[in-house]
């Protein structure tokens, strides 16, 4: 089933580690995006439900992805909740969350999903 909140465990665990220096909003927004494909299939009821997206290969674009506009929509997401402490998130925070974000994914999901072949 996709979309299960298991998959921000990992992101809260690192968040409290990490501090300034990793973003839960770009984390969070590469396992939505980790899991666009087997929504569509789940919706759909066709194709391979764990393809390419739970590859480590297709985890590093989905990560490219979502560092570039994980960015901006993290920002965003930010000011609009109005957060005091706002502070920009830097690209290296951007990529290391979502980097982090998309390969913790995978790893969840072929220990969870018999479908998922990560290599």
């Amino acid at each position: 089933m996709p979309f299960t909140p298991i998959h921000m465990g990992p992101g809260f665990a690192i968040k409290s580690l990490l501090q300034k220096n990793f973003s839960l909003m770009v984390f969070g927004w590469s396992q939505i995006v980790s899991d666009i494909h087997p929504l569509f299939v789940f919706l759909t009821g066709g194709g391979i439900s764990h393809g390419f997206s739970h590859t480590y290969l297709g985890a590093t674009f989905i990560a490219l992805f979502c560092a570039l506009s994980g960015k901006y929509l993290g920002e965003l997401g930010l000011k609009i909740i109005r957060k005091k402490e706002y502070l920009p998130i830097n690209w290296n925070v951007a990529f290391i969350s979502a980097f982090i974000g998309t390969y913790s994914h995978v790893l969840l999901d072929s220990v969870m999903h018999s479908d998922v072949i990560p290599f």
